[in-house]
């Protein structure tokens, strides 16, 4: 008898051995509800969007190596829009809650699938149907307001493909909010017996964070973007000043949502570096409950600092005053965890694969993208950088050196209990090096260009900030070979790998208690906790490879 698709308890005993297994060809994978294939599909779907989103990155880098550019202003506008809006909603949001989280959050709390396995399929498809929006303006000519649609440009002034742009960020939104809905109940519903809240992985804390955040803040953004959609269409004074609108409204309904949408890519990385810390420093994570404690405050505190973006607004210095504050007090949870993480690997057994190599670089360079925030959250100092490159450097520290490096890191640490093999550690290693310094290389003379008064999104500079440019744009380079190199042994590893057993790390977890690859239901029998969380004990040898 043929195969039930999507695939149920009653009919599992027809299935192959695990979720890898193709033998049911592409129908298995599109019509699946097994959270693992969900969480490939999504890494294959933002693997094509980081490379998208990538090339246009280079594509400006480029124009920047000459004060007057290599491409018209126009065409200028339109990639760095681009590179803007395909990273920010289509990758660095759903990267690892879409992908880690969607893959281990089952496995880590015991649980045998997400609680609407339905829903999570629904998730992945409103994903596509917003990137295939995105790629729509891409190849009608792209969109030049600037990742951010500003109103009342993006609504009345632009004549690039604006509405199909906000459609594929407002599909990606509500896939965002089904994400996140199904993390928290699952976690409130389906946790093993003896799983308390005090034996939650760090990771799982720090997903259910995430998901307060994309269920209370996404909604809003979508507004936003279905206002510009209706004032641009029917020519509504909502944004627009010429018809009674008002634009800084634009701009409060959408940084409310941003600037909490800044902890939707980060929290789930601060997540994984916790577990990676944990593991290769042998211990129970310093402060755990601190830590636990942080997740939760930082998904509260970030929706009271919006304000911050708007100080060159005309906002009243009152209201400032007050958004400088809470800006300085959001900081405090972030500081907590890095001061942990650090604590953690004091007097530890601290080993170097190549997992724990990104970790230490998630934290070198997101501490330096979080001290940077500081300068910007004073309203002095703001007022003269809020415009120039200091403020692009000090967001791809925290977007890239801390997400991106973090979800590197999770991908490493885990990749054994997905596929079962083992990558390249030597190139595993140089790859993570080679990342480090090509992306200080890239984005440290920006700090230096900010400094100096050059701004950001102009098309051309005054000569003196070619030499600094020109070396943002080697290390560009550099950084997009780096990222290359994992795509290619970690592909390598899927087919050729040699195979690992199931705890090749010897960490902790229900995750690494299942067989590599899990199987379809990923337990047999629903386990029972018995211990805390990171219970380590000495170090044996280690068997990876």
């Amino acid at each position: 008898m043929a195969t039930t698709y999507p695939i149920t308890p009653e009919t599992a005993a027809e299935e192959p051995a695990n979720y890898l297994n193709v033998a049911h060809g592409w129908k298995s994978w599109l019509l699946t509800t097994d959270h693992k294939r969900i969480s490939l599909l999504y890494l294959f779907s933002i693997t094509l969007m980081f490379i998208t989103g990538g090339t246009f990155a280079m594509l400006v880098r480029l124009h920047l190596t000459q004060p007057q550019g290599l491409f018209a202003p126009e065409t200028y506008n339109r990639l760095f829009t681009m590179h803007g809006v395909i990273m920010v909603f289509f990758f660095l949001v759903p990267s690892i809650p879409a992908t880690l989280g969607n893959f281990f959050l089952p496995i880590m709390i015991g649980a045998k699938d997400l609680a609407f396995p339905r829903v999570n399929l629904l998730s992945w498809y409103l994903y596509i149907g917003g990137a295939a929006f995105a790629i729509f303006a891409v190849v009608r000519g792209g969109v030049d307001t600037g990742w951010t649609f500003y109103a009342p440009y993006s609504t009345t002034y632009s004549n690039s493909y604006v509405l199909s742009a906000a459609m594929g960020a407002f599909f990606a939104g509500f896939s965002s909010i089904t994400t996140g809905l199904n993390f928290i109940v699952t976690v409130h519903k389906m946790r093993a017996p003896g799983m308390n809240w005090m034996r939650l992985p760090l990771f799982i804390w720090a997903n259910y964070a995430t998901g307060l955040i994309q269920i209370l803040g996404t909604p809003v953004v979508a507004i936003a973007l279905v206002l510009v959609g209706v004032e641009r269409v029917m020519h509504v004074g909502i944004f627009d000043p010429n018809v009674g609108g008002d634009p800084i409204l634009f701009q409060h309904i959408f940084w409310f949502y941003s600037h909490p949408a800044v902890y939707i890519m980060i929290l789930p990385g601060m997540g994984v570096i916790s577990e990676v810390i944990a593991c290769f420093a042998r211990k129970r994570p310093f402060g755990y409950e601190f830590i636990a404690a942080s997740s939760m405050g930082i998904a509260i505190l970030g929706f009271l600092v919006w304000g911050h973006h708007m100080f060159i607004t005309g906002q009243s210095v009152y209201t400032g005053i007050v958004f400088s504050f809470l800006t300085f007090f959001v900081a405090v949870p972030s500081a907590v965890k890095v001061f942990n993480w650090t604590a953690t690997m004091y007097k530890g057994s601290v080993s170097f694969e190549s997992p724990m190599l990104y970790a230490f670089a998630f934290i070198g360079l997101f501490t330096i993208g979080g001290l940077t925030g500081l300068y910007l959250s004073t309203m002095a100092v703001d007022v003269a950088l809020h415009g120039t490159y200091f403020v692009v450097a000090h967001f791809h520290f925290v977007m890239v050196g801390g997400m991106v490096v973090a979800f590197l890191a999770g991908i490493h640490f885990w990749w054994p209990k997905i596929t079962g093999r083992m990558y390249s550690e030597p190139w595993a290693k140089f790859a993570a090096l080679l990342i480090f310094a090509g992306f200080n290389l890239t984005f440290l003379p920006q700090f230096v260009l900010g400094y100096l008064g050059m701004p950001r999104r102009y098309a051309a500079y005054p000569p003196e900030f070619q030499v600094l440019n020109v070396l943002s744009t080697a290390g560009a380079s550099i950084l997009g070979i780096a990222f290359f190199i994992p795509m290619i042994y970690l592909t390598y590893a899927w087919f050729y790998g040699p195979k690992v057993g199931n705890n090749p790390w010897q960490a902790k977890g229900l995750e690494w208690t299942i067989q590599s690859p899990p199987t379809t239901f990923n337990f047999d029998e629903t386990p029972t906790v018995t211990e805390e969380a990171y219970n380590y004990g000495p170090r044996e040898e280690n068997h990876v490879g």
